[in-house]
């Protein structure tokens, strides 16, 4: 009697494992999706574009039958950019809610801030900030959509190195996306033959940087590079200027919003920056592979709401792409079958570039998915050669 009832927990283990995890909705019901953007607060202008973009997207798939023969059931929650409250936003999604994945957060402060979480809670994150830290080193249930800023540093100082400027003065915001790309500039510069002569970090929501461009004056900086995001990318091409400091000034990649062109004025004429191609989405060549995505993404977008399309707005529609391909490929809302199929997606176009996952990489894309973008009559253009 016993041996049959081992024998029977046996094969019940076995047929248990055979089935692997349970999925998180049953047939036709909902698939939940997280989402965690800073809608309102000091990076609205990324989360903005964020929550449209996906809120447009889902309601595109649902009406064309949805996903697995189920609609997604998005939930969005507004972190203000706040890493604090993005923690608790991803608590809740993941163990109330029982979302399938949590697309977002914003910025790479609250990327870092809850990506050991899920991780933890084997759920996986499709963040829409660019910090290579996000996926380097690689956690399994972690992915990021926008271009890495190692590759954005490279990009720039390649730049600066053709236009024969060798003394470039670095300024960063002490924020997460900040303290990265600062720390990748510092890796690239040596290598394009470039010498830091001043290297200055500011508080994030600085109003005034004219101090701290007066140091780089001084030093003698023949470009400018500063990486952050709002307001002091306005902010400094205005004080730049006001203090007569004439030299070329470079922004990160997140400056990819026209807004950030509007707000400084004539002040922002001859920024330089790497971005996507969703800016210049319209120069592409008819037959470039991601063109017809973008046109498509960025007419509908700027009909539906009335203002232009941002890279940010972007990054959101990427993170849900990658993640109803993962579902396909999967064949049910599954967390674990998701996260593997993330990981194995390959030649999937999206707004930032080509991406091709695999268990080393879960960005996916290379320094091939920018352009060097200048600012020109207040518009975003290709820099010319």
């Amino acid at each position: 009697m016993r041996k049959s009832i081992g024998l029977c927990v046996l094969c019940l283990a076995a047929l248990s494992a055979a089935l692997g995890a349970p999925s998180l909705t049953k047939a036709g019901e909902p698939i939940k999706v997280g989402a965690i953007f800073a809608v309102t607060g000091g990076a609205s202008f990324l989360g903005g574009p964020e929550s449209k973009t996906v809120e447009m997207l889902v309601e595109d798939i649902n009406a064309k039958g949805g996903v697995l023969g189920s609609p997604l059931k998005l939930i969005i929650r507004d972190s203000e950019g706040s890493p604090e409250k993005a923690t608790a936003f991803a608590k809740q999604l993941i163990e109330e809610d029982k979302v399938v994945a949590i697309v977002g957060p914003s910025t790479s402060g609250e990327s870092l801030q809850i990506k050991g979480l899920c991780q933890k809670a084997e759920t996986p994150l499709l963040s829409c900030a660019a910090a290579e830290a996000i996926v380097s080193p690689v956690l399994p249930y972690v992915f990021k959509t926008p271009q890495s800023d190692s590759f954005a540093a490279e990009r720039i100082c390649a730049r600066l190195k053709d236009l024969k400027l060798a003394k470039i003065g670095i300024v960063s915001a002490n924020d997460g996306f900040g303290k990265a790309g600062r720390g990748q500039l510092q890796k690239a510069a040596p290598g394009a033959g470039l010498e830091i002569v001043a290297d200055e970090v500011y508080e994030k929501d600085a109003t005034d940087l004219t101090a701290v461009l007066t140091k780089l004056k001084a030093a003698g900086a023949q470009a400018v590079v500063n990486w952050s995001v709002v307001p002091a990318q306005s902010i400094i091409a205005k004080n730049i200027r006001q203090i007569g400091f004439n030299v070329p000034l470079f922004q990160s990649h997140g400056f990819g919003n026209i807004k950030y062109v509007e707000a400084a004025g004539a002040a922002a004429e001859g920024i330089v920056f790497p971005c996507g191609r969703l800016l210049v989405a319209d120069s592409l060549p008819d037959n470039h592979p991601q063109k017809a995505l973008l046109v498509a993404y960025k007419q509908a977008y700027e009909k539906r709401f009335g203002e232009a399309a941002s890279t940010f707005g972007g990054h959101a529609y990427d993170a849900i792409i990658l993640l109803v391909e993962a579902l396909k490929k999967a064949g049910a809302a599954e967390r674990a079958k998701v996260r593997e199929a993330l990981e194995n997606l390959k030649g999937i176009v999206g707004t930032a570039g080509i991406f091709n996952f695999s268990p080393a990489e879960h960005n996916g894309l290379t320094s091939d998915a920018f352009e060097m973008l200048t600012v020109k009559d207040g518009k975003f253009v290709l820099c010319g050669k």
